[in-house]
């Protein structure tokens, strides 16, 4: 028979399991409360005990003890010491005695606490009674006793306690009371005694000192978010903490730093989706401990992102508003540069994070920035939009960037830098593109063809496997279809918000400075306009032409948009913009290598869209008398320029080959050849002839005499005068970008010369001055050489005789 089980029902260990943990947590922050508040109240009754002590007059003998004090309890003991012990019996002072040294109440040695009778109960009550007491006791201000497990031998139960010493933290929390009041005054008072005793070196050498130290907490802060970003999110707000750094020596680089680092922290650890706020249902729900983990991860890092980017705005609002603030840590001067950064970590995260949580709040702040009146800033957030418009494949972040651009622009009453409108140029809005795109996104599935089905699979496999194929090809299709129409709906509705743009400064603000951007993007987005706007659009453009306030680009810029859009979806429109050609015509001769160089590239585009692209509506005289007149253009632009009208040449007449009639001296027809007259069909071109060609023959650029002799030859596709691949296959616009001379480099690179300076003078040779060729004939006759060195010097020794004058030569 066993021991007797005992009356009291012990609780199960799953009883003890369903424990709350809430209980558990308040009851351990209680007893921290607790805890806290003897604490407090002791220190106070210490204070005041040492003070006591400090006036006390009589002092006993310390008695002898076995175990060393703290300094307090010392002093405490003297002052009980101290006071009479009249009212004592003699009795009980012996019995306390006698306690205080077993200090069983104190070091809770579980030996010397049982009941008088334990040693009457049995072994397993023992333990089990054991087993009931908590490991770990109330903390003593002294010391702290862990209970271990006992040790159980013959004689019975041991118990085995380990005692740790507790750090002294109520002393240094007593200091920091105390000193609360006053170092704010002497740290006031102190600081400028301290930095005038030093001098600059020193005061450098502690500033160097006091970042070194900043960027090591930086560095270990970082670290340890980007190697565990689920466990120390919460140091990023640490590291948020520092943007607030108040010690004036340091406090902009640190700040800068701070910047950057949480940036380069915040593009690591992001995940690739959005993050959405939970549900009450969701948050409701149980879920595993790393969905858990992970929600909680997900809401700091959305917190931690948000409260970073409202610090960088508020840092950019204290710039612009010359705020200045009560610490004082950061001066005016500073405020640029603090504000550069920022506005280049907004930049940065625009470009890197477009997926993520706030990113049109990003937009807001950096759009108006793009009008900025410093350059630098205004040109940081440009570049980065234009990235931006690049790299979205979409069309989401674009259409919100443009959305904010209008009303910033009509806000302004359209007084906004140009550079902010040309940074819409960069739009991904293009047929070509979106198809490739789609292609790109779209997963390639390959499918059996009827061999390998044959080969593999039974008649009724095959039957299945047709269906199948049938089936997926249908969602694939489905799928791209899908993508590409939210992708051009996208795209429309970002088109229709450029184009109010470009219409309202077209109504509203014609001589801005706005207007050549707008040309431009109106040249650029032609082939997307709706035809039901050509009617107007072509009356403004033809009346800005007309009025003679715009520049030679500016007018090549309205005339590309017009023959963009007839060579496009206007093809079906009859109409023959004869004043147009004109115009193009009149302008030709005023481009030349200066500065408008550059603007030959539009006329190049205009070219294709008026003369090739339209060779059915256009007469032979138009194209003739276009030939001509580049041809003569091409002598006095630079190279790149001549190679790409001299290209623009040869497919006008590949396009019209009735025009080998200028490589004729015969007259075709009436008339003679009116170079000054601006109408091309009535300048009579076919009574000239392209003599510019021979002389492009010995140009000094290796590819301009290529394309001259080619074109003399009429311009063959086959036989021995035929161009290369490397430039029958390019358009004019591509070779005028590759042989262009912008870098101030030739391509091909000019040959270095092949002789060399002679440094020998030759027998043979004659001298242009009869005198020196005379004197030289002379000597050399007189010394029998056959050959002069002039590399070597001469000493030239006179000896003047009465009849005759002796020239010695020594070397």
């Amino acid at each position: 028979m066993g021991p007797p089980r005992s009356k009291k029902r012990r609780p199960t260990f799953r009883r003890l399991l369903k424990t709350s943990g809430v209980k558990l947590e308040n009851k351990l922050k209680n007893r921290q409360q607790k805890k806290e508040n003897v604490a407090k109240k002791q220190r106070k009754e210490q204070k005041k005990l040492r003070q006591a002590v400090k006036d006390a007059a009589i002092r006993t003998p310390r008695p002898l003890e076995t175990y060393r004090k703290r300094p307090e309890e010392e002093e405490d003991e003297e002052f009980l010491e101290s006071l009479p012990t009249d009212m004592m019996e003699d009795e009980d002072l012996q019995r306390m005695t006698t306690m205080a040294r077993q200090a069983s109440f104190i070091t809770r040695d579980l030996s010397s606490c049982g009941p008088v009778h334990s040693g009457k109960r049995r072994s397993s009550e023992v333990v089990r009674s054991y087993e009931k007491v908590p490991r770990k006791m109330a903390r003593t201000e002294e010391k702290e006793v862990i209970h271990l497990l006992p040790i159980k031998d013959k004689t019975g139960v041991i118990p085995q306690s380990v005692e740790r010493v507790v750090p002294k933290q109520p002393e240094e929390e007593d200091e920091e009371e105390e000193a609360a009041d006053e170092p704010e005054e002497s740290e006031n008072e102190g600081e400028p005694e301290s930095s005038t005793a030093l001098t600059a070196e020193q005061r450098e050498q502690l500033r160097v000192h006091k970042i070194n130290e900043k960027k090591l907490l930086i560095a270990g802060l970082g670290s340890a978010v980007i190697s565990d970003p689920y466990s120390n999110i919460k140091r990023v707000k640490e590291l948020r903490g520092m943007l607030m750094e108040s010690d004036p020596c340091v406090a902009v680089t640190v700040r800068k730093l701070v910047m950057v680092s949480l940036m380069e922290i915040f593009k690591d650890i992001t995940p690739t989706y959005r993050i959405r706020p939970l549900t009450p249902e969701e948050k409701a729900a149980k879920v595993k401990k790393d969905t858990q983990q992970l929600r909680e991860f997900e809401e700091g890092l959305v917190s931690q992102y948000k409260f970073y980017l409202e610090d960088l705005e508020q840092t950019i609002k204290d710039w612009k508003q010359k705020k200045k603030k009560r610490s004082q840590a950061v001066g005016f001067q500073s405020y640029l540069g603090l504000a550069e950064v920022a506005i280049r970590c907004l930049c940065e995260l625009l470009l890197a994070l477009p997926h993520f949580n706030f990113h049109n709040n990003i937009v807001v702040v950096l759009v108006p920035l793009m009008n900025d009146p410093v350059k630098k800033v205004s040109g940081m957030c440009c570049d980065a939009f234009r990235k931006l418009f690049q790299q979205d494949k979409m069309g989401g972040a674009s259409l919100a960037t443009v959305r904010v651009i209008s009303g910033l622009v009509k806000s302004l009453n359209y007084t906004v830098k140009p550079e902010v409108l040309r940074t819409l140029l960069s739009l991904r809005i293009k047929e070509v593109e979106m198809k490739k795109d789609i292609e790109d996104t779209a997963p390639k599935k390959r499918f059996m063809n009827n061999k390998e089905k044959k080969k593999n699979l039974s008649r009724m496999q095959r039957k299945w496997k047709k269906a199948e194929e049938k089936l997926e090809k249908e969602l694939l299709e489905a799928e791209a279809s899908e993508s590409k129409e939210k992708k051009i709906k996208l795209h429309t509705e970002t088109l229709n918000i450029v184009f109010l743009i470009y219409f309202r400064i077209l109504k509203k603000a014609q001589k801005s400075v706005l207007l050549p951007a707008v040309l431009e993007g109106l040249a650029n987005f032609a082939h997307l306009i709706n035809l039901e706007f050509f009617d107007d659009l072509l009356n403004v453009l033809q009346n800005l032409i007309q009025s003679g306030d715009l520049t030679n680009r500016e007018s090549l810029h309205c005339i590309q948009t017009v023959f963009t859009i007839l060579s496009g979806q206007g093809d079906v429109l009859n109409i023959d913009p004869l004043n147009f050609y004109s115009q193009l015509y009149k302008m030709l001769p005023r481009l030349h290598a200066g500065v408008p160089n550059d603007d030959i590239i539009i006329v190049l585009r205009c070219l294709d869209a008026m003369l090739t692209r339209r060779k059915k509506q256009v007469t032979l005289q138009r194209a003739m008398a276009f030939v001509k007149r580049l041809s003569t253009l091409s002598l006095h632009v630079l190279p790149n320029a001549s190679v790409g009208i001299l290209a623009a040449n040869r497919a006008t007449m590949h396009a019209f080959p009735k025009c080998d009639f200028l490589l004729d001296n015969e007259v075709q027809g009436s008339g003679f050849f009116l170079p000054e007259l601006d109408e091309p069909e009535h300048c009579n071109a076919q009574n000239t002839a392209l003599w510019e060609l021979h002389t492009l023959q010995r140009h000094y650029h290796p590819v301009v005499r290529r394309l001259a002799v080619h074109l003399c030859q009429g311009a063959p596709s086959e036989g021995s005068a035929a161009l290369g691949v490397d430039l029958s296959r390019r358009s004019p616009v591509e070779l005028f970008n590759i042989y262009s001379v912008k870098d101030m480099t030739f391509n091909p690179p000019v040959a270095p010369p092949g002789t060399k300076k002679k440094d020998r003078f030759v027998v043979g040779a004659t001298l242009l001055d009869a005198e020196l060729q005379r004197q030289a004939e002379s000597i050399l006759a007189a010394t029998e050489q056959t050959e002069l060195d002039f590399n070597i010097t001469h000493t030239h020794t006179h000896t003047h005789t009465p009849n005759t004058d002796t020239h010695t030569h020594t070397q």
